[in-house]
């Protein structure tokens, strides 16, 4: 097919806009599904995508169409998440693309995804096409969207075009239209490069390697090599997905598709490369991605400890599929052993804890997410923290460095003045605030630690549902920060241990110290539950030990012989207090570690 005749184009937008439901309509009318094969969210292949109805992996899809010509174009979709912790997905699809298919929800108009991956889509000098989803409901108002659009982020509207993924309503214009706009690939010389998009682990075909080939011809039996480790490899299969896998013999410049050529890790397919034909030495290398860093970080530990090994097995297994995830090795004095991971945040900890469970037949507990710190000693040297209990003594540190973001929050006027006051709360600092048409875009500076854990339910509550959230890492500051440990019983448990700010410590260790106190079981004796920051207590609950009636079988006589089992019972008890070690349940870790500051 001649590169004229080819458009690649992503397609862009808020969570639950309707990307991956338009995406279905395209792949229907083009004949890409029929009535034996469909389903909704074709492109979504993980179970909890479609629970969920949320993106996690970007995918992507050849089709052939028709159009009233009678000319054959062929589309080279690429479906994308919506979630703030799957940009990274977004960044990597736009480079394989021309142009981007911008979903806006005609309904609700632009939120926070919508500016940071329309902005994203600006940068990677896309062409962009706005699209007004969900015409066919009642609520719909295409001149107000249209106008928030132009003024928000500046993209003229006056070819929007209005559908209904739901219905179908639309699309064949849309697509009518995209041929139109949206510029065809473009080619500078007949030697290969090619790019490498993305790469996963298929249990039957190994490594499968997605590239966007951008020069030259790559062919079945070709040895090329990549230039960022200068591996080489032998083409054994070239494909590409319609949205079934095709086998073909060649893919040709502008073209999109897979190769698998026997490579054995993921680890050697860096998302970014250049791919080039083993003779090659004229090629330069593209520029590539900025690297996916994980930003929170929790331990991830099996509740039967039997069940390490296979944990180790199913994090290599997973770790395949997903390069983004990090995990090392951890023990705990409370909870044996274990790993550290590190997730690009709560969303992404929340699907790999659930595919654990769900894949691998799992029980786990995670302890309370964190971030990464930085320390600098009285040396001037600086080290890494992913974990509270490798926070050197106090003596030691000079300084400590926390992350900070740059956030985007887009909220109903109304609701201002109560979600500025949660930002102030977390410790945010206001940059900017732009108010149209009964919107206010507030630009926000937070600590990653403040918002981690329970800040998005929370906004969501204080706005009624109707403000939208996306930041991206900024910088790290210095920060009054302090560790806050746990002690049962006057032995420090390690997994309840946190990094937070010292102006917040004592209210966070009441509430750990307060929930603990309902969490553990009573015992025989006394146990006292303390919070402390460096030695010294800040908070304190007492479980009171259970009180056995010893004189109910005593009939008759003197009071003092009361006395005298009752002095007994209590000499037996403070004996066994100075013995005791309370069985913390494993409920318990997880319902403490999961409140944060939610209550």
């Amino acid at each position: 097919m001649k590169i004229s005749y080819i458009r690649n184009f992503s397609i862009v937008a808020h969570i639950d806009h309707g990307k991956s439901t338009l995406a279905d309509r395209i792949i229907e009318m083009c004949g890409g599904m029929d009535d034996r094969t469909k389903k909704d969210q074709v492109l979504d292949s993980m179970d909890i995508e479609r629970e969920r109805g949320i993106t996690i992996k970007a995918q992507t899809v050849r089709l052939n169409y028709k159009n009233k010509l009678g000319e054959t174009y062929q589309l080279n979709i690429l479906d994308t998440p919506g979630h703030v912790d799957f940009s990274y997905e977004v960044s990597r699809s736009l480079s394989a693309c021309e142009g981007s298919l911008l979903i806006v929800d005609s309904t609700q108009g632009v939120e926070a995804q919508t500016l940071a991956n329309a902005y994203q889509a600006i940068d990677a000098n896309h062409e962009i096409l706005p699209v007004l989803n969900k015409a066919d409901l009642p609520a719909s108002e295409p001149d107000r969207v249209k106008e928030d659009i132009e003024q928000t982020i500046g993209i003229d509207t006056s070819d929007a075009l209005l559908v209904s993924a739901k219905t179908g309503q639309g699309v064949r214009e849309l697509v009518d239209q995209l041929i139109i706009k949206l510029p065809s690939p473009t080619t500078e010389g007949d030697e290969l490069k090619a790019l490498l998009v993305d790469s996963w682990y298929d249990n039957y075909l190994g490594v499968t390697v997605l590239v966007r080939i951008l020069d030259g011809v790559m062919k079945k039996g070709m040895k090329v090599k990549f230039l960022s480790n200068n591996q080489q490899y032998n083409i054994d299969r070239i494909g590409y997905f319609t949205p079934e896998i095709n086998y073909c013999d060649e893919l040709r410049a502008g073209e999109i598709g897979f190769i698998n050529a026997s490579i054995k890790s993921v680890a050697d397919c860096k998302v970014g490369d250049t791919i080039t034909e083993l003779n090659n030495k004229t090629v330069k290398p593209l520029p590539g991605f900025k690297p996916s860093l994980p930003v929170v970080f929790c331990g991830i530990y099996p509740v039967d400890t039997s069940d390490y090994e296979h944990l180790k097995e199913s994090f290599e297994k997973l770790a395949l599929n997903d390069s983004s995830f990090t995990y090392e090795k951890e023990t705990s004095a409370a909870l044996g052993y274990g790993f550290r991971c590190g997730c690009l945040g709560l969303l992404h900890l929340e699907v790999i804890t659930e595919r654990l469970r769900r894949e691998f037949d799992l029980d786990l507990i995670t302890t309370a997410p964190g971030v990464v710190y930085k320390i600098i000693d009285r040396n001037k040297n600086e080290k890494i923290i992913r974990n509270p209990s490798e926070l050197p003594d106090p003596a030691e540190i000079d300084q400590i460095l926390e992350p900070w973001v740059k956030s985007t929050i887009i909220v109903p006027q109304d609701y201002l003045g109560t979600v500025i006051n949660l930002c102030i709360e977390k410790r945010g600092k206001q940059k900017n605030l732009n108010i149209q048409n009964n919107r206010a875009i507030l630009e926000m500076e937070l600590p990653l630690n403040e918002i981690v854990i329970d800040f998005y339910d929370k906004l969501k509550s204080h706005s009624k549902g109707y403000a939208s959230f996306d930041y991206q890492l900024y910088d790290y500051f210095e920060g009054d920060l302090v560790k806050l440990n746990i002690l049962v019983n006057s032995e420090t448990v390690d997994a309840f241990s946190n990094i937070v700010h010292k102006t917040r410590a004592e209210t966070i260790g009441r509430r750990i110290c307060n929930k603990l106190k309902d969490l553990i079981p009573r015992q025989n004796f006394q146990i006292p539950i303390q919070a402390a920051i460096y030695g010294k207590i800040i908070a304190r609950e007492t479980i009171k030990a259970f009180r056995k009636d010893v004189t109910a079988k005593l009939y008759g006589g003197d009071v003092t012989r009361k006395k005298k089992l009752l002095e007994k019972q209590k000499k037996g008890k403070k004996r066994m207090k100075q013995f005791g070690s309370v069985e913390i349940p494993q409920t318990a870790f997880f319902e403490a570690l999961k409140i944060g500051d939610s209550e």
